[in-house]
């Protein structure tokens, strides 16, 4: 053969490679309102910059008439290209081809870019579609699932793991994605469950679609599986893309910096009246998110979940953030289970990436009720409190106004190693609100107004805390952003550290 058939032979099987299952296959992904892999992987990437690996690979089964039917890829494209201008690493799964369904090869395929990876520093991007385990290999698929598991958890903490749901995710497979850092689901296209439709109808009667089971919303709003819930295709990767820029590519690396015009100086004197005189009035504190952030940018984490807490990203004079804030706008900012869940997650995840975290309190305590009690909202608070105290990244509080019992100690208290406590002079620091408390100190009392007044004016204010020194300074509203800046960039060399162990127990 000489070189020139050769060559003809690599374009052949190059070509047939990037048409994955074949035209009739294609336009069915595109009728289902759904991009191939390919067209996924150029929407995520710098264009002209991701480099395709394993193009030619195949399947290597002979069983069930599977020797007739190989397509160079076997069913996923991995690679490695630039995003922003930095490495990443990704797979994506072609439903065109043998319905995505994970085989040895494929697993393979997957394993290696996650291996170089890990080597090489870099962020790891998934894009699930598939049908699950390739029930022609048998146990050789699912052993390829529980390779990919382990490098999923050896890789966690180490480098950024994201995870898109942009298709079928079903039985084992879910558990991969589970393990990641981040999970963003397209709504009307995606689905997760462990077991589907047809299995719970036949085990347990029940009947229900796979939208409602285990669709983008259900996982979003009731689960929190999902971190976000994307309008579609291009939504999704965009949103990848946007994450990423707020993350740094490892471990031992800090975020990257982004530049910004906006003054870090820039006083906002419509904060002083943005906390409501009456203490039970609700607010908006994703308004303040905003306007303390460059550019009034704030890219919200689980944004549909436990409402009651709020959690993403801003920017503060170009760098990198991770917010944490009760929400009084939504069961009055309370902790629940969901909250504390998502809130230790979230942190966590900041921590472990060098990301500074700011908490903005108003916190009249944890939910009350049986319901709480039985699910284990002991437990479940304790994980917020196990991961604010345990972060080591920079941290600072801001307490807004309410910070009530056992509440104001988890929510980044000064006690838990806090770095800067800040209070707005609306700031009320107490065991209990004032009606609550003078129940219990002055039961049957007949001046029971004046009682709460005093206890008002007692605790409904900052300076106790401040004369204490669990408040480091009471702050006029309007200059938080100018305060958050000078606090940050005095943090940005400090270093912690908790005491050696192999890791610790956080209560799951």
């Amino acid at each position: 053969m000489t070189f020139d058939e050769k060559l003809d032979e690599l374009h052949r099987r190059k070509k047939e490679s990037e048409a994955g299952g074949g035209e009739k296959r294609i336009g069915r992904q595109h009728a289902e309102g759904k991009k191939t892999a390919r067209e996924r992987i150029a929407l995520l990437f710098d264009a002209g910059s991701f480099q395709e690996l394993d193009q030619l690979v195949v399947h290597r089964s002979t069983d069930f008439g599977m020797e007739a039917q190989r397509i160079a890829g076997d069913g996923v494209v991995t690679g490695y290209g630039t995003i922003g201008g930095r490495l990443v690493y990704a797979f994506a799964q072609d439903f065109t081809v043998f319905g995505g369904s994970l085989s040895e090869t494929h697993a393979a395929k997957i394993i290696k870019i996650m291996d170089l990876a890990m080597k090489n520093g870099a962020p790891i991007v998934g894009l699930n579609d598939s049908g699950g385990a390739r029930i022609q290999e048998g146990v050789v698929s699912l052993g390829g699932y529980a390779d990919i598991f382990l490098r999923n958890t050896l890789a966690s903490g180490v480098v950024p793991q994201i995870s898109a749901i942009m298709g079928p995710c079903a039985g084992g497979a879910v558990y991969s994605p589970a393990i990641t850092d981040f999970i963003l689901m397209v709504k009307k296209t995606s689905y997760m469950f462990v077991t589907g439709p047809d299995v719970i109808r036949t085990v347990t009667h029940e009947e229900v679609t796979k939208e409602t089971l285990g669709g983008a919303e259900t996982h979003n709003q009731i689960s929190g599986v999902a971190h976000f819930a994307a309008e579609s295709d291009e939504d999704c990767l965009a949103t990848i893309r946007e994450l990423l820029s707020f993350v740094p590519s490892n471990n031992m690396e800090d975020p990257p910096h982004a530049a910004t015009t906006d003054d870090p100086n820039r006083v906002d004197d419509h904060l002083n009246d943005f906390i409501p005189d009456s203490p039970n009035q609700p607010y908006e504190m994703r308004d303040l998110i905003r306007t303390i952030a460059d550019e009034d940018h704030f890219l919200e984490v689980h944004q549909h979940f436990a409402r009651n807490l709020v959690v993403g990203f801003i920017r503060l004079n170009g760098h990198s953030v991770g917010v944490v804030a009760n929400q009084p706008a939504f069961l009055a900012g309370v902790l629940d289970i969901n909250a504390s869940r998502k809130g230790a997650r979230f942190v966590r995840f900041c921590d472990a990436f060098n990301v500074p975290l700011l908490v903005l309190e108003d916190v009249p305590g944890f939910l009350p009720g049986t319901d709480q009690e039985y699910g284990g909202i002991i437990i479940h608070g304790a994980k917020l409190l196990f991961a604010l105290a345990e972060a080591t990244v920079p941290k600072i509080t801001v307490i807004t106004r309410k910070a009530y019992g056992g509440a104001y100690c988890v929510m980044n208290s000064k006690h838990i190693r806090a770095d800067m406590n800040y209070a707005y002079p609306t700031a009320e620091i107490a065991v209990m609100g004032a009606e609550g408390a003078v129940n219990i100190l002055y039961k049957g009392a007949k001046d029971r107004e004046s009682k709460i007044a005093e206890y008002k004016e007692k605790f409904a204010n900052p300076f106790i805390a401040a004369e204490r020194g669990y408040v480091d300074e009471i702050i006029e509203p309007r200059f938080t952003r100018r305060k958050l800046i000078t606090a940050f960039a005095m943090l940005r060399n400090k270093r912690d550290k908790n005491p050696p162990k192999k890791h610790g127990n956080i209560p799951l």
